[in-house]
């Protein structure tokens, strides 16, 4: 297997070059802390001994090199990413907890590198319109 020999960003993506000369990128969407973390946060990293892996400590973040074999990009074309775009003072946080969900589990539907069922994403809309009634009550 190949070995990652340097890791960078760039353009919102990062990117890997392995021992055999390969680079590899994916967007940061792809991987949700990444993309919420700050410059500096993802210059902290650790490439693993065996050069098959990734570490943040900073922000519990792990990629394995695999991760870098995926063909797909992420589709934010989706109705739970344009909500979030709609309204970015949505804490993506507060909303997970509301619906009893894990919020890494949100920002993949809301980056679109996971694709939730259409029962769920009746459920992640539904508690974002019973909060807009809920703040619509507040202004009466």
């Amino acid at each position: 297997m190949e070995a990652i020999v340097k890791l960078w960003f760039s353009d919102e993506r990062i990117f890997i070059l392995t021992d055999q000369g390969n680079e590899y990128s994916r967007p940061l969407e792809a991987f949700p802390l990444l993309f919420e973390s700050t410059p500096q946060q993802r210059a902290q990293f650790e490439i693993g001994i065996d050069g098959d892996d990734i570490r943040w400590d900073e922000i519990d973040e792990d990629i394995h090199i695999s991760s870098f074999f995926e063909t797909a990009e992420p589709d934010t074309n989706n109705p739970i990413a344009d909500v979030f775009k709609r309204f970015p003072q949505l804490n993506v946080s507060e909303v997970a907890r509301t619906i009893g969900i894990n919020k890494s589990l949100l920002s993949r539907y809301i980056y679109g590198i996971k694709k939730p069922s259409a029962q769920r994403t009746e459920q992640i809309l539904g508690a974002i319109r019973q909060l807009g009634r809920e703040m619509a009550s507040i202004a009466q």
